[in-house]
């Protein structure tokens, strides 16, 4: 969704993203958190889904976030079956929302830190373009970068463990 707005460092009439965040805070969360979250039902991160459910954050995602979710779920080690891979994929739908390109705001001037894990580079340009303020991650690679992309200024990485909802 794009709006025209007024800011101070960007003219009138150019474009930008609206930001839930102004409201709500918006987060990333990678795909092992959210097999936690829809497959596996894991009460330890009930307030995560818990906040998600009553809208008190924007859980955000793009195309290709969506697409390895859903590759995933294909996966034979995973309690998932053709009888309930929709479900799992409706209520991801209906608790994240997918950003179209043109709602994430490109920064060039800024540069991210590069994860050791290139499947992973993905979320941390996810959670830059969509203006998140937090990546939710239990990827060791992407938590190293917690402290360079805090330091910089962007957003937080956390563990599901460490999210505070009163803190988001």
């Amino acid at each position: 969704m794009m709006e025209t707005r007024m800011n101070p460092d960007q003219p009138a009439d150019l474009p930008m993203p609206l930001q839930a965040s102004q409201t709500k805070p918006r987060i990333v969360i990678d795909t092992n958190v959210c097999l936690d979250l829809f497959v596996f039902r894991d009460p330890r991160w009930a307030s995560l889904m818990s906040a998600l459910q009553s809208g008190a954050v924007e859980a955000v995602t793009r195309a290709d976030c969506r697409q390895e979710w859903q590759m995933v779920l294909h996966y034979s080690h995973l309690p998932v079956t053709d009888d309930t891979r929709p479900a799992c994929n409706a209520e991801f739908d209906a608790l994240i929302t997918c950003l179209e390109a043109e709602a994430l705001s490109p920064r060039p001037g800024i540069r991210l830190p590069i994860c050791t894990d290139r499947d992973d580079q993905k979320f941390l340009e996810l959670a830059l373009g969509a203006n998140a303020t937090i990546l939710i991650t239990k990827d060791k690679a992407l938590l190293k970068l917690a402290r360079k992309t805090a330091k910089a200024g962007l957003f937080a990485i956390v563990a599901p463990q460490a999210w505070n909802p009163a803190g988001t």
